[in-house]
């Protein structure tokens, strides 16, 4: 299966080798929720080389871009997303925020380990009461000499209970200067969490609960300066966009996949098929594509890309629901079934729009950078 993206020659033969190997045969078992466990997955990632892709080189990744790591969460979701969401959190918000934020010590303690698969890293900075305002967190660390204690609760947190190591945001003052960041081990005393949620779909990625409980983390783990969490939180987020619009990407594309079978089956029987949904269908997906991969480049210039990872992610993971449903529609009555194909993608589509950002968020994102003075003439 070709990635179709303008990566190195290497790379996408170890992305397509991946998907065909390891991604397609635990598709199915994904979907209902009794695939491999995260850390399993992003193991295998890490013995095909891929869950370094954004790591330095001389800290035991891949040295790669943005677009490279687009390109294989795309692919990946093209044949499941759980497996997709998994990944991606893992090389993004769970690793890059230590990539690009963390000092050497904290560099080489940890990126070694998460790029060649040993450990599963996640992201904490929703909360149950926090929903999509961030700096109204309430989690608490609270300076104890040359430590600090964290005490609170993250929710719909990707891979709780297998992650090995949590980028967590606590109130160390008030406002949005007044949080923090810290690096937290799962195996330290007073962290635990809670069983994985029932979800709509994405049923092979576990989400769930983090709960601290006083629990003592050295001041050497804190990422960045006191105060600094928010933009460690909000600069991560910004690339982390493009995973999520490259993995609604990805679903589209394997919804369309499941609608044009569907309709040239039906097309050799006699039957007439729509195809001005199927056009439009690959008109969105095509587009969301184009849009994640500008983004993604913008990401890898250095440039500004707040404004444009919003509309990517905005775009693509409309479109994604769009897709899915349509070609749910297509399949009928067939894809009532809840292991149809297009029944899987429309269930996992939804959770798209709804983390890194709802698209809400999105919105005002983009309204926020149109209304800067600079951006008027």
């Amino acid at each position: 299966m070709s990635t179709d993206v303008a990566v190195d020659a290497a790379v996408s033969e170890r992305i397509d080798a991946f998907v065909r190997d390891v991604i397609r045969p635990i598709a199915p078992a994904m979907a209902r929720g009794h695939g491999p466990s995260p850390k399993h997955l992003v193991g295998a990632a890490g013995e095909a080389g891929l869950a370094g892709i954004l790591t330095p080189r001389d800290l035991g990744g891949a040295g790669g871009t943005h677009l490279e790591f687009a390109s294989f969460i795309e692919a990946v979701a093209r044949e499941d997303a759980s497996s997709a969401v998994i990944l991606d959190v893992h090389l993004s918000v769970g690793t890059e925020p230590i990539i690009v934020f963390g000092n050497d010590d904290q560099k080489a303690r940890y990126l070694p380990r998460l790029a060649r698969g040993e450990w599963l890293a996640g992201f904490a900075l929703t909360e149950p009461a926090g929903g999509s305002d961030a700096a109204a967190l309430q989690t608490r660390a609270v300076r104890d000499g040359d430590a600090y204690r964290l005490s609170g609760t993250k929710t719909f947190i990707t891979g709780a209970g297998d992650a090995d190591l949590y980028v967590v945001m606590a109130r160390t003052g008030e406002g949005s200067r007044g949080i923090s960041a810290f690096l937290v081990e799962a195996h330290w005393p007073g962290v635990s969490t809670g069983v994985p949620l029932e979800k709509m779909g994405l049923h092979g990625s576990w989400t769930g609960e983090l709960v601290l409980d006083s629990v003592s983390v050295p001041e050497a783990n804190r990422l960045g300066d006191e105060g600094f969490g928010f933009r460690v939180a909000m600069g991560t987020l910004d690339s982390g966009r493009v995973g999520i619009s490259a993995q609604a990407v990805g679903i589209a594309q394997g919804a369309l996949d499941v609608a044009v079978r569907v309709a040239r089956e039906r097309g050799a029987a006699g039957v007439d098929v729509d195809a001005t949904a199927l056009a439009d269908m690959e008109a969105r997906t095509v587009a969301s594509r184009l849009l994640t991969r500008h983004a993604a480049t913008l990401v890898d210039a250095g440039g500004a890309v707040t404004r444009d990872a919003a509309v990517a992610k905005l775009y693509a993971t409309d479109s994604c629901v769009a897709v899915a449903h349509a070609a749910f529609e297509l399949c009928a009555p067939e894809s009532a079934r809840a292991d149809h194909p297009a029944a899987v993608r429309l269930c996992d589509a939804k959770a798209c729009q709804i983390y890194e950002g709802t698209n809400q968020i999105q919105r005002m994102v983009i309204a926020r950078e149109l209304l800067q003075p600079s951006k008027l003439q």
